[in-house]
């Protein structure tokens, strides 16, 4: 049997307990890690590599994340101090709430990274994939304690799964390599 040590929550619990800071936190970590992945050269090579059906144009990233990570801060500071201040109604502790967020959210912040920094899609679709499975928790954690918080995770995890056969696609498409030097022969 495995103990949860609280210590160990990531986030803290006032990042959660303030609406306004649990909203803005993801918005303003995403957007950092966007800017920091050098979204000319980030769209350059978006634009370079084969693509699924159903590919959304590049501007479409930023508004569709900058909403899904204000729902997903919004839907975790309910579900948290909604288990914090009721623990008996949840199926989890806030603390372990807390944690699953944290490395749901990390997680998410590194997705951009491998796939276009360091350019390994295999590593980016394990990643999504973590976080399919990991948000397909939490949804099921934040309903039974904040019906509101559940359902604000619904677009996050459509998204997830629509970003998830992108990942897959591009990667298969470009038979899972996507390097500089293989896209620079490129037409």
């Amino acid at each position: 049997m495995t103990t949860f040590n609280p210590g160990l929550a990531g986030i803290p619990y006032g990042a959660f307990a303030n609406p306004g800071t649990s909203v803005l936190l993801p918005i303003a970590l995403g957007t950092t890690v966007g800017y920091l992945s050098r979204p000319a050269d980030t769209e350059r090579t978006y634009l370079k590599i084969r693509q699924p059906p159903l590919r959304p144009p590049a501007r479409a990233f930023g508004p569709v994340w900058t909403l899904l990570y204000g729902l997903m801060g919004y839907a975790a500071h309910r579900a948290v101090t909604a288990a914090k201040s009721d623990p008996s109604s949840a199926l989890a502790s806030a603390d372990h709430m807390r944690a699953l967020y944290s490395v749901q959210l990390g997680l998410n912040l590194l997705w951009m990274p491998l796939f276009f920094r360091l350019r390994h899609p295999i590593l980016a679709l394990v990643d999504i994939v973590s976080l399919v499975g990991i948000n397909g928790y939490l949804t099921y954690l934040y309903s039974s304690v904040d019906s509101v918080a559940g359902w604000c995770q619904v677009p996050y995890m459509a998204w997830l799964g629509f970003a998830t056969y992108l990942t897959a696609g591009a990667g298969y498409l470009n038979d899972w390599d996507i390097s500089e030097s293989t896209l620079a022969k490129r037409p």
